[in-house]
C-alpha cells in the first residue's frame, strides 16, 4: 500500500465500537480491538428505513451497479474527488457504500486516496468486505455519526438523504465531520411530484426539489460549489413514466413490487439510455442542467468553520 494511504489511515481517529470502550486500531487491512480482527467496525444499533433484503434485490434487479445512470454517479463523483481535493492522499468517505461499487472505482481510479466505507446496514458491509479486503468499513447511523469532527477531506452520498428522516440533521453531521475546506459531493433523487410506487417501494421519504436541497445544504452551512441534474435529457420520458406510475399507488403491495423489479430490469441494460447519458456526461463539463432524474451538488465547508 502506498505510504502516504499507510499514514493517512495510521492518523486517522476511529471511532470506539459498539458497546466498546476504546478506539480500535486499523493495521494490515483489518481492525484491531481488543485482542480481535473485526472487518466491520460497528458502531450504532437502530433500526433503518433500507433493509438487507431491499440491497439484494437492488442488485439483482439492477445489474449490480451496471445502470447507466449509476455509472455516471460513480464517474461523477469520482470527478468531484479528483478536482476540488487537492491533497496527496486525502482521506475520502463514502456514506452509503453499500454494494462498494463507487468504493472499487475510486479504488482504481483514484489510488492515492485513502478511502472509506460507511453504511446504515450492516450486512452488505460484511459482504463487502470479503470481496474488497484492505477498505476501512464502519458502521453507523448518519443522524449521530461518531466520526470526529475535522476528520475527513471528502464525503460521498449518493442517494442517500432520501432514506433519512432526519436528513437535516443528516447535513450537519456530514459538514461536522468534514475538515475545513473539505469537499462534499451530494446527489438526492429530483422532481418531488414524480415520487411513485418505484420511491415507496425503495422506501423513500422524499424526491428533492432544487431549491429544498439548496435550501437545506446552505441551512447547514454549505457553500454550494456546483448544482446540476443527472439524467437531464431522459427526463421527459422519465417524467412520463413515472406520472404514469403514480396512478398505481392504490394497487396491493405484492403487484407494486413486481412492477418495480420489472422496470429495474429493463431500464439498467438500455442501450438508448447508456447514449444519451454518456452525452450529457460530456456536454456536462461546459454548462449546468437545471432538471433531471437526480440532483447533483458538490459542496464545501468554508476553510474558518
Amino acid at each position: 500500500m502506498n505510504a502516504t494511504i499507510s499514514d493517512s489511515y495510521a492518523g486517522f481517529h476511529w471511532p470506539i465500537p459498539h458497546g466498546g470502550s476504546t478506539a480500535p486500531v486499523w493495521r494490515d487491512g483489518t481492525f484491531h480491538y481488543d485482542g480481535t480482527r473485526m472487518a466491520v467496525l460497528t458502531c450504532t444499533e437502530s433500526n433503518s428505513h433500507w433493509s438487507d433484503d431491499l440491497t439484494l434485490i437492488h442488485e439483482a434487479e439492477a445489474g449490480n451497479g451496471n445502470h447507466p445512470i449509476d455509472i455516471a454517479s460513480r464517474t461523477l463523483a469520482i470527478q468531484t474527488v479528483r478536482t476540488f481535493v487537492g491533497k496527496p492522499a486525502p482521506v475520502a468517505l463514502e456514506i452509503g457504500c453499500s454494494s462498494g461499487f463507487f468504493l472499487r472505482d475510486i479504488r482504481q481510479t483514484l489510488p492515492h486516496t485513502a478511502i472509506i466505507g460507511a453504511d446504515y446496514i450492516a450486512g452488505p458491509l460484511h459482504r463487502l468486505a470479503s470481496r474488497s479486503p484492505g477498505i476501512p468499513l464502519i458502521q453507523f447511523d448518519l443522524r449521530a455519526c461518531p466520526l470526529a469532527a475535522n476528520s475527513v477531506d471528502a464525503v460521498v452520498c449518493l442517494n442517500v438523504l432520501e432514506h433519512i428522516d432526519q436528513d437535516e440533521q443528516a447535513l450537519r453531521e456530514i459538514f461536522r465531520i468534514l475538515k475545513p475546506g473539505g469537499i462534499a459531493h451530494v446527489e438526492v433523487p429530483a422532481a418531488p411530484s414524480c415520487y411513485d410506487i418505484y420511491d415507496e417501494f425503495l422506501l423513500h421519504h422524499r424526491r428533492y426539489s432544487r431549491c429544498e436541497l439548496k435550501a437545506k445544504v446552505r441551512a447547514a452551512g454549505f457553500t454550494i460549489r456546483r448544482f446540476t441534474h443527472l439524467g437531464a435529457f431522459a427526463f421527459p420520458a422519465f417524467y412520463l413514466v413515472k406520472q404514469r406510475n403514480r396512478r398505481l399507488m392504490a394497487l396491493p403491495a405484492e403487484q407494486k413490487a413486481a412492477r418495480v423489479r420489472q422496470m429495474m430490469r429493463t431500464t439498467h441494460n438500455s442501450w438508448m439510455m447508456s447514449l444519451l447519458v454518456r452525452f450529457e456526461l460530456s456536454l456536462g463539463r461546459m454548462i449546468r442542467y437545471p432538471l433531471g432524474i437526480r440532483c447533483v451538488t458538490i459542496l464545501q465547508k468554508p476553510d474558518h468553520a
